[in-house]
This record gives structure tokens, C-alpha cells and sequence, in this order.
């Protein structure tokens, strides 16, 4: 198995010259007091950034609501996850063995946090062209394989136009349950669509994951209605 330091050079071209801070990025909470959380909150910033370039400079074109639907759906907790799985970087993660016990190395929040965490520690190791190098190299394939913008917006977003343009009542949302540690809960939340006679549930680390993903399933039905008329 290859180091934390020899996986970052061979999965994302960059080698720390404080290794301090590759080993914080990929250490979570339950295994230490030098955790990834400082360090994700200033990636976020800067994925978002380097992110908000790509898309400009890739879709020219395209208005403000689009380029920031482009971003969104880029440093989603989801296609962070997605990248990350694809990285290996699960295999790389040091956590406690509560976490350890309940496969948080696949977690896709415990994932999408350390990406972000690392892409924070090479901004301080290596400086701002060198995080969005790293950036790019990660995330070029995906500005690539982009939807249309109409396309990208959320679920919940989608459900309520379709709706409201066929003159039926909003859905109406709730969180059927809540579990998990306190920093790590995990929510089911229920969409039912009335009119309709549907009722859908959806999971995520946050209640408006859980909302999206019951909208999606909501739509989805909706749609397979649609095609068996």
C-alpha cells in the first residue's frame, strides 16, 4: 500500500514539502485533535474559486445563473465524493475506530471533507497556482462531461416548477428520522406529492441532502408514469 505521500504524488501530482499538513488533511475527527476541519474550511474556498475559473473560461457563453449552476453542481458534497472515491483517497483516511467499525472510509461526507481539507493544505504548503493546478487536473474531466445548464438545477428546484406548471399543490416535506453521532448524523427524509398519491423517501448526511434525494426519487416516478401512459 502506498504512503499518504507517495499516493498524493501518484493520484494527484504533488508532493508536500510540509508532509504535517497532508497528514492533518487526511486525519478526521474521531482519530485526533490535528484534524482536517480547519483545513477543509479554507479548500472550500479555494475549490470554489478555482472552480468558478473553469467554468468560466469553459463555457463562455453562458450567463452568471448558469456558470454558478456549473460551480454547484462541480464542488457538490456528491461529485466531491464521486472524485474522491475515484482518487483512492478513502484507503488513505485515518480514523477512529468508531468510524472504522461503520466503513466511514466510504463515507461520502467523510470523503467530499478531506478532499476539500486537501485541497486547503496544498494552497498553505505549495500556494494558490499550485492548489488550482491540482484543482484542474481533478476536476477537467467533469467541467467536460458538464449537462446543460437547465439540466443542473436541484431536485427540489425541478419538482416544484413541474408542479407549478401543471397548477398542482407544492410537496410537502419531513424528516421521517434522524440517527448517528452528533457530527455525523445521517437523516430519512419523506416527499409527498398529494396530488399525485406519492410519497418518497430519501437519505443524506444533512436534511436538505435527504430532501434532494426524496425529491429525485419523486420525479423519477413521476417520470415512469409519464413514459408507461
Amino acid at each position: 500500500m502506498l504512503t499518504s505521500g507517495e499516493w498524493c504524488e501518484a493520484r494527484l501530482g504533488y508532493r508536500f514539502v510540509d508532509p504535517a499538513l497532508l497528514d492533518a488533511a487526511l486525519t478526521h475527527r474521531s482519530a485526533g485533535r490535528q484534524n482536517y476541519e480547519r483545513l477543509e474550511f479554507l479548500g472550500d474556498a479555494v475549490l470554489n474559486f478555482a472552480v468558478a475559473g473553469l467554468v468560466f473560461q469553459a463555457y463562455p457563453e453562458a450567463d452568471e445563473g448558469d456558470l454558478s449552476r456549473y460551480r454547484s453542481a462541480l464542488v457538490s458534497g456528491q461529485s466531491l465524493a464521486e472524485a474522491a472515491a475515484g482518487l483512492g483517497l478513502g484507503d488513505q483516511l485515518r480514523l477512529g475506530s468508531g468510524e472504522l467499525k461503520t466503513g466511514g472510509f466510504r463515507r461520502s461526507s467523510i470523503l467530499s471533507d478531506a478532499l476539500e481539507a486537501i485541497f486547503g493544505a496544498i494552497y498553505l504548503d505549495g500556494g494558490l497556482e499550485e492548489a488550482r493546478a491540482v484543482i484542474e487536473s481533478v476536476f477537467s474531466a467533469r467541467v467536460a462531461a458538464l449537462p446543460e445548464a437547465r439540466e443542473l438545477k436541484d431536485p427540489k428546484t425541478r419538482l416544484q416548477e413541474w408542479l407549478q406548471g401543471r397548477g398542482e399543490r407544492l410537496p410537502a416535506y419531513a424528516v421521517d428520522e434522524m440517527s448517528g453521532e452528533p457530527h455525523e448524523h445521517w437523516f430519512v427524509a419523506s416527499c409527498e406529492v398529494a396530488g399525485f398519491g406519492l410519497r418518497e423517501l430519501g437519505e443524506g448526511s444533512s436534511r436538505r441532502r435527504a430532501e434532494q434525494s426524496a425529491a429525485q426519487r419523486v420525479l423519477d416516478a413521476l417520470a415512469n408514469r409519464e413514459e408507461s401512459r
